[in-house]
């Protein structure tokens, strides 16, 4: 079924009992997105203000009467430190969107900005070229929000969108910190490029646009298309092509089993027209779809291939950007999971023409790229897959992709998300024009009024918990299969994801912190099923501190 035009196809299904019944949950009220998202609220003592729409907060601290206080939590941090540079800088390297910043190999043509403006920023003593050559400077572009409308289903209140292009520089203590941030894509008088040597306020409204733009590429792109809608083009071909004694079947199912379930009760609840989505969010109301409809045309098979897509950024170089941790960790498990689906495709498959002769697994296969990918053969998509490494980096695509790319972009979103100023999910006024005018009154005004704030909080939370049945992926039952060499072969998966690994031992105990690509708390899918809250789970984000507590 095409839920929109131009999406991946997802499953004919309207609601969730529709689905299949192997495919469903046991209760479908545990993930009802209304209720669950409605229980947070009451649990999290903010539903008095969830009514509340255009009423404004007072000032920044008055955000504090919606914000659950947790001592030493990365949510805590932020609250904390959320206006400082370095912290902005920190949130591309290990927040909910490590995913979008890159090396700088060239300024970019729409980016006027000259060393001039930017020189005190800068501290080699060099030009702004010559530090884009020695690969100091980042950049973050916002260009898909370009032309996205925005949410229009409340008219009392007006919302706005930005799509920002933010340079970033690493400084001499290898931090990250934003030295220019250009609000919308086209330059000129009314679009002046943001300094850190401009007025407080000015500059602080601009990195409130940018991290309210990353929040709408994350939830849309990295979270929703990149991990769920991706998942689902997997477990429907993997349901239609391979029977349930396949090998193949048997290695995925435990991974995309509940995706389906999930993603249509989003389309039914969430992500629909008059859905959740659009109470809070600035690019609901339909900008959201314009986001994925856009966004497919970068959906390639090579930027799921972890690796691969850590490089194209720039970004893989451990020397030259060390506190990326979201790469380091990342690669571990990648490296882990593919050494795990080469033993299982080693005990199956004795050679490349066995691999090639299996219609099945061809089957399956093609299935992904003429129904998820709609045959186009840009995305990079395999319609066949002939060798044994080929179909080992495949089944590593899958499971990481459901697994540990969903938990590294999901399970922080509370602790992230959770003080309003430092994502906001809608922007109640349009970008500034000139410098020099904005006040701190002003700021406030153009946050997200309580209701608002209320929703947005209550889905963060409902998405960042655990379920208590949630399976991790270091838990395998194929560990007890009768093959002994697939025993084997997961007795030595348990062992790669051993966690943390003797290399990260000192950073983790140092800062006593749990990661989101730590297996115990990786699940085995992308369900993403809010249950009703309880008590913090333990942090699970990828060692993510304030940036001044050690690097």
């Amino acid at each position: 079924m095409e839920w929109n035009p131009g999406f991946p196809l997802s499953i004919d299904a309207k609601c969730h009992k529709d689905l299949p019944r192997d495919i469903q949950f046991d209760s479908e009220k545990g993930i009802d997105f209304v209720l669950n998202y409605s229980k947070a609220m009451e649990n999290l003592f903010i539903n008095r203000f969830m009514h509340m729409f255009q009423s404004s907060w007072s000032d920044f601290a008055d955000f504090e009467k919606i914000f659950l206080r947790i001592s030493n939590t990365i949510s805590e941090q932020v609250m904390n430190h959320w206006q400082e540079d370095s912290m902005f800088g920190y949130q591309f390297l290990n927040g909910c969107n490590p995913v979008l910043i890159q090396r700088c190999m060239k300024l970019p043509e729409n980016l006027p900005v000259t060393t001039e403006m930017v020189e005190c920023s800068l501290e080699r003593q060099l030009t702004l070229e010559q530090e884009v050559e020695l690969g100091n400077i980042f950049i973050v572009d916002f260009k898909l929000l370009d032309g996205i409308d925005v949410n229009k289903t409340d008219p009392c209140t007006l919302q706005f969108l930005a799509a920002p292009i933010c340079l970033l520089y690493k400084n001499l203590a290898n931090k990250i910190v934003p030295i220019a941030i250009q609000l919308n894509q086209v330059p000129g008088d009314e679009n002046p490029i943001f300094l850190p040597s401009d007025a407080k306020y000015d500059w602080l409204l601009a990195k409130i646009w940018v991290r309210s733009s990353d929040f709408h590429i994350h939830q849309t792109i990295t979270h929703l298309l990149r991990t769920h809608l991706v998942s689902e083009v997997f477990g429907i071909a993997l349901y239609r092509q391979l029977p349930a004694v396949h090998p193949i079947f048997k290695l995925l199912v435990a991974h995309v089993r509940f995706t389906v379930a999930i993603n249509t009760k989003a389309r039914e609840q969430l992500i629909c027209k008059y859905g959740l989505f659009d109470k809070a969010n600035a690019t609901g109301g339909g900008g959201h779809v314009q986001m994925v409809q856009k966004s497919m045309q970068d959906l390639t098979y090579s930027s799921l291939c972890f690796p691969e897509a850590i490089k194209a950024r720039g970004m893989d170089n451990t020397e030259d950007i060390p506190y990326y941790f979201y790469r380091d960790d990342g690669l571990l498990v990648w490296e882990a999971i593919r050494a795990f689906t080469a033993e299982v495709v080693d005990i199956y498959y004795e050679s490349d023409w066995v691999v090639e002769g299996d219609q099945e697994l061809q089957d399956f296969v093609k299935d992904v790229y003429v129904y998820g990918m709609r045959g186009k053969k840009a995305s990079g998509f395999p319609e066949s897959i002939k060798t044994k490494e080929k179909l080992s980096e495949y089944l590593t695509v899958v499971i990481f992709t459901a697994s540990a790319q969903h938990a590294a972009v999901n399970f922080g979103q509370y602790d992230w998300y959770s003080w309003i100023p430092n994502a906001p999910p809608t922007m109640r006024a349009p970008p500034p024009k000139v410098k020099g005018v904005v006040t701190i009154e002003q700021i406030v005004d153009m946050l997200p009024d309580r209701g608002r704030s209320c929703w947005h909080l209550g889905a963060v939370w409902a998405l960042s918990q655990f379920q208590d049945n949630e399976a991790s992926v270091w838990v395998c039952k194929w560990a007890y299969h009768p093959q002994q060499s697939l025993a084997v072969a997961v007795l030595g998966w348990r062992e790669g994801l051993h966690w943390p690994p003797v290399a990260l031992l000192p950073r983790v105990q140092a800062r006593r912190r749990e990661c989101c690509l730590g297996p115990g708390h990786m699940p085995t899918t992308a369900r993403t099923t809010p249950p009703p809250p309880r008590p913090p789970a333990p942090l699970h984000v990828l060692i993510a501190l304030h940036p001044a507590a050690g690097h």
